[in-house]
């Protein structure tokens, strides 16, 4: 059973608790992968996360190609990024420039670690997942989700939260990625 909780100190102390305990699904790295939709705060759980453990965070909104490209940074994480570790080898991703709308020129490398915190929409939707030692579930009623991100981001962006809202329930209904997670935080009341 997973551990549910409204508490974000207790929902870190899990996933640092569970990455202590788990064997390494990415070569010698262990995973903690911290999933859900968007606006539900896996930035801020992330990278408190990270924090704890002294770990690497990767961003997923840096991987994403555009508004319409969930479910190819699925395989884009994988690839660039969990599989080369697997394999001992360096680990590098392409920016998403969203200002210009294109991939920069500039990869990220990502550097050998013993735990790496992956954090953003569908980070641990399978195939990603599979490399995931631990998957956190970050959630929150879907209308404190969009205030969340419309006061971040301006009314100008509400029809590209609403695509992208249509990509995250697509993606998730088919990957039932939820039912995978080892904690549950919701915080609709953060």
């Amino acid at each position: 059973m997973p551990l549910a909780t409204r508490d974000l100190a207790a929902a870190v102390a899990e996933a640092v608790r569970l990455a202590g305990t788990r064997s390494p699904r990415c070569g010698r790295t262990t995973v903690v992968a911290v999933d859900g939709p968007s606006g539900s705060g896996k930035s801020t759980l992330g990278t408190a996360i990270g924090a704890a453990l002294e770990a690497p965070v990767v961003h997923m909104d840096d991987i994403y190609p555009g508004w319409d490209g969930l479910a190819e940074a699925v395989p884009l994480v994988t690839t660039q990024v969990l599989e080369p570790l697997t394999a001992g080898e360096p680990a590098a991703y392409r920016r998403w420039d969203w200002v210009r709308n294109r991939w920069s020129s500039h990869r990220v490398p990502v550097p050998p670690a013993p735990v790496l915190v992956v954090e953003g929409v569908g980070c641990s939707v399978l195939p990603a997942g599979d490399y995931a030692a631990v998957c956190v579930w970050v959630e929150a009623e879907r209308a404190v989700r969009f205030a969340r991100g419309i006061d971040r981001d301006g009314e100008a962006y509400r029809p590209h939260w609403e695509r992208w809202a249509r990509q995250e329930d697509a993606l998730f209904a088919a990957d039932r990625t939820r039912d995978r997670a080892d904690v549950i935080l919701d915080t609709t009341v953060l």
